[in-house]
C-alpha cells in the first residue's frame, strides 16, 4: 500500500485517525499507531514483518548490553553485533542477487538467480535502527527499555517504506508524550495533501511522460528486449529526449518530496515532528549545496555515521578525498544493488572534489553561473540514475547531441512539448520556494490588515480542499500510480 493510494488515504489512514483520536492514553494510542503500522507493512508481504520484528528485537538488545557494559571495548564489542546483524541482514535481502550475478560474469559461471526478493524499506529501517544503536554507544541518547516503544519507532507506517530517515534522538520524547494542537492537525492535513498532490497531479504525469520517451522501467530492465530498446531510443529526435530527461528528473524531485511531504503531515496529526528532508534543491548553485537540500536525512546520515567517524576533513586532504570516496560509493550503493547506482554516486564525488579544490569559489561568487551548472549536472546524474544498464544510458546521452544519427527536431517531440508546455511550467514552479515565499508575505501581511487576514485565511482553507479533490479525482481517472521507492 502506497500513501497515493485511494484506499490508504480515504480508508486505512481516516480509520487510523478516528480510532486514535478515540484514545485517551498515550499507551493506547501507541498500541493503535503499532498495529496500523503493523497492518500497513503487512499489506505487501506479511512474512517479511518477521524480518522487521528481528531486526528490531536484536538491535534493542544490544544497546541494553551497550548501555550495561562495564567497559568501552565491551561496549563496542556489542555495537559492532549490532552492526554486523543489521547490515548482514541488509546485504542478504538487498545485495545477494548482484553479488552472485557478478560473481558469475567474473568467473564465467552459469547465471544464477536467487529467491531472495527485496524487503520495500528495509534501507530507511535499517538506518533508523543502527542511528539508535550508534547513538546510544555515543551516550547521545538513553537505551530505550521498552522494546514496543523501540518498535513504533522503527515501524511508524509515516517513514517505514520511503522515510525520511528519522533520528531516534529527534522523536525519543514524543514516543511517550506528545500532545496535538488544533492548529497543528490542520497543518498536518495540509502538508498531506501538499504532498499528494505533488504526487498524483505533478509526479505521475511527468513519470508517464518519462516512461513514453525513456522507456519504463520494466521495458528497460528487460535483457531480452536490449537490441529493440537501444534502436528505439536511437530513433527517437534529441529534443524528445532532452524533454523525457526534463520530465524524470522533475519526476523524481515531485515524488521522493512527495512521500516526505505526507510523512511529516501525518506525523504532525498525531504529534510527531519530523525533520524537513528537501529544500527546494534544484534552486541550489553547486553540488555541495544540492546534497544539502536533497534527501537531507540520508546526508546527514552519511555526514554523521560514515564520513565523520572515519576521520571528515581533520587529517588533511588525500584522507578527506578518500573518506568522501567511501561515503559516495556507499551512497550510490544504497539506492540501489547494480552498478549504475556505483557510478551515480562516484559521478557525485568528482564533481564535489573538483569544488572543493576551488570550482565553488568561483560559483559563490558567481551564482547563475552556479545554478546553471548544478542543473546540468543533476539533469545528467537522473539519466546515470535511470538506466541500470549502461548501453541504454550512453544511448540516451549520444542522442541528446544528435550522435545516433538521430534529427535534433521532428513532429511528435515538437508536439509533445507544445502539448505540455504548460504542465511544465506549473511542474519547474513546484520545485521552486515560489508557492512558500508567497505564503510567507501574505501571513506577514495578515498580521497588519484584518481584511488580508480573513481573505488569506479562506484561502487556505479552500486551496488544501480543491487539491485533495483534484488529487482524487486524477487516482480516480488514472491507474497509473508508479511507486519509485521499491529498490530501497
Amino acid at each position: 500500500m502506497v500513501f497515493s493510494n485511494l484506499l490508504f488515504v480515504f480508508v486505512f489512514l481516516t480509520l487510523n485517525l478516528i480510532v486514535y483520536s478515540l484514545a485517551r492514553s498515550i499507551k493506547v494510542k501507541n498500541a493503535v499507531m503499532i498495529a496500523f503500522s503493523i497492518c500497513f507493512y503487512c499489506w505487501g508481504d506479511p512474512k517479511y514483518l518477521i524480518l522487521l520484528f528481528g531486526m528490531v528485537f536484536s538491535n534493542w538488545v544490544f544497546s541494553l548490553f551497550i548501555e550495561k557494559a562495564k567497559s568501552r571495548k565491551l561496549a563496542k564489542f556489542w555495537l559492532v553485533c549490532a552492526c554486523v546483524v543489521s547490515l548482514g541482514l541488509l546485504c542478504v535481502f538487498k545485495y545477494t542477487n548482484f553479488l552472485v550475478a557478478n560473481i558469475s560474469a567474473i568467473f564465467n559461471l552459469p547465471d544464477f538467480v536467487t529467491n531472495i526478493a527485496l524487503p520495500i524499506g528495509i534501507s530507511f529501517y535499517t538506518f533508523q535502527v543502527l542511528s539508535y544503536v550508534i547513538d546510544v554507544y555515543k551516550g547521545e541518547v538513553e537505551a530505550q527499555h521498552s522494546f514496543w516503544h523501540l518498535f513504533l519507532y522503527v515501524s511508524l507506517f509515516h517513514q517505514c517504506i520511503a522515510g525520511p530517515i528519522v533520528r531516534y534522538s529527534d522523536v525519543s520524547r514524543e514516543i511517550t508524550n506528545r500532545h496535538v494542537t488544533s492548529r497543528e492537525f490542520s497543518r498536518g492535513v495540509t502538508r498531506f495533501v501538499i504532498g499528494l498532490s505533488k504526487k498524483a497531479l505533478l509526479a505521475n504525469v511527468c513519470a508517464k511522460i518519462a516512461d513514453t520517451v525513456l522507456l519504463s522501467d520494466v521495458v528497460a530492465s528487460n535483457s531480452s528486449l536490449l537490441a529493440e530498446n537501444i534502436e528505439m531510443l536511437s530513433s527517437k529526435s534529441a529534443s524528445m529526449l532532452w524533454l523525457g530527461v526534463l520530465m524524470y528528473m522533475l519526476q523524481i524531485y515531485l515524488d521522493f518530496s512527495a512521500y516526505s511531504d505526507m510523512a511529516i503531515g501525518m506525523g504532525l496529526m498525531i504529534g510527531f515532528h519530523y525533520k524537513e528532508n528537501f529544500n527546494y534543491p534544484y534552486v541550489a548553485h553547486s553540488v555541495t549545496e544540492f546534497w544539502r537540500r536533497w534527501h537531507i536525512s540520508l546526508s546527514s546520515f552519511f555526514r554523521d555515521y560514515v564520513y565523520i567517524p572515519l576521520g571528515g576533513n581533520r587529517k588533511g586532504l588525500a584522507r578527506k578525498l578518500l573518506n568522501m570516496l567511501v561515503v559516495w560509493f556507499l551512497t550510490g550503493l544504497w539506492h540501489g544493488a547494480n552498478w549504475n547506482f556505483v557510478l551515480w554516486g562516484l559521478y557525485f564525488f568528482i564533481f564535489l572534489v573538483i569544488e572543493n579544490i576551488g570550482l565553488k569559489k568561483v560559483f559563490d561568487k558567481v551564482r547563475v553561473l552556479g545554478h546553471i551548472y548544478l542543473l546540468i549536472v543533476v539533469l545528467f546524474s537522473w539519466i546515470i540514475f535511470r538506466f541500470t544498464d549502461l548501453t541504454l544510458m550512453w544511448t540516451v546521452v549520444k542522442g541528446m547531441f544528435c550522435a545516433n544519427g538521430n534529427p535534433m527536431f521532428d513532429f511528435e517531440a515538437t508536439t509533445m512539448w507544445f502539448n505540455n508546455i504548460f504542465f511544465i511550467t506549473v511542474a519547474i514552479i513546484a520545485c521552486t520556494p515560489l508557492a512558500k515565499t508567497i505564503g510567507t508575505f501574505l501571513t506577514a501581511k495578515s498580521e497588519k490588515s484584518k481584511t488580508i487576514a480573513i481573505s488569506y485565511g479562506t484561502v487556505e482553507v479552500l486551496i488544501p480542499l480543491a487539491l485533495l479533490l483534484l488529487s482524487t479525482m486524477a487516482l480516480v481517472g488514472d491507474s497509473y500510480n508508479p511507486f519509485i521507492y521499491f529498490r530501497f
